[in-house]
């Protein structure tokens, strides 16, 4: 059994679409209670797998607690939900900053925490990141909080890691999801240009990496980030 959060739409969505491919049952929770509960019966009306829906703030710590406490098991956790701003920092509030952490973060850690308690030595963690942890302009928050998901990633694999529960992180680089959606036609080819494999990402592309990762079979892999972002962190010059 897995849980995907952020699980309505994008990375979220196609990670548990391919989750139930894999043979999981996958719980599947968001902020979104209808969008959520929607896609999940569309995955088990389509035959893709077996899913079910439920609402999550994940910036509430006791449900989080008690959606993993509900559950008969847990074998993989995907820890995808998140928000993604722009901002200047000389616009950026104390507020702006402290949500950020607790919706990107917090909520992250209080799941990992939860799920590993129950886990049995198959147990795998996945968090997703993104490559702006290395760095990026007008949102220092966002990625403040996602290289604090990387050392988080880090250090939860050393700590659990005796114990067989192996957590990685996945660091998406520019994707096609509905955050692009208010971006122009123009916009998007220009960002397509400077990818090194000349197109954006798809949540598949993502979803695929996770699966790796959530995986049993998946046993020598710990603390890990893995970048998938079409080769745009190598940096180099335009040839």
């Amino acid at each position: 059994m897995a849980l995907v959060t952020g699980a309505a739409r994008g990375i979220g969505l196609a990670t548990a679409r391919r989750l139930t491919a894999d043979g999981f049952h996958v719980v599947m929770t968001d902020i979104d209670r209808q969008t959520v509960d929607e896609a999940a019966a569309a995955i088990a009306r389509d035959d893709m797998g077996s899913a079910e829906g439920r609402y999550l703030d994940v910036r509430d710590e006791a449900a989080c607690e008690a959606i993993i406490a509900e559950l008969p098991r847990i074998d993989s956790v995907v820890n995808n939900a998140g928000i993604f701003e722009v901002t200047r920092t000389d616009d950026l509030t104390t507020d702006d900053f402290r949500r950020m952490y607790d919706i990107n973060l917090v909520g992250m850690f209080v799941l990992a925490r939860a799920a590993s308690r129950r886990m049995t030595s198959s147990g795998r963690i996945v968090n997703l990141a993104s490559r702006a942890y290395l760095g990026a302009v007008n949102y220092a928050h966002y990625v403040a909080s996602k290289a604090a998901v990387v050392g988080l990633t880090r250090a939860l694999a050393l700590e659990l890691a005796p114990r067989g529960i192996l957590v990685n992180a996945v660091a998406p680089g520019v994707i096609d999801t509905p955050i692009l959606a208010a971006w122009s036609d123009e916009e998007r080819a220009k960002l397509a240009a400077v990818q090194p494999v000349g197109r954006l990402g798809r949540p598949d592309d993502i979803a695929a990496m996770i699966s790796f990762l959530a995986s049993p079979q998946t046993e020598f892999i710990t603390g890990q980030v893995i970048l998938v972002d079409g080769g745009r962190s190598l940096g180099g010059l335009a040839t």
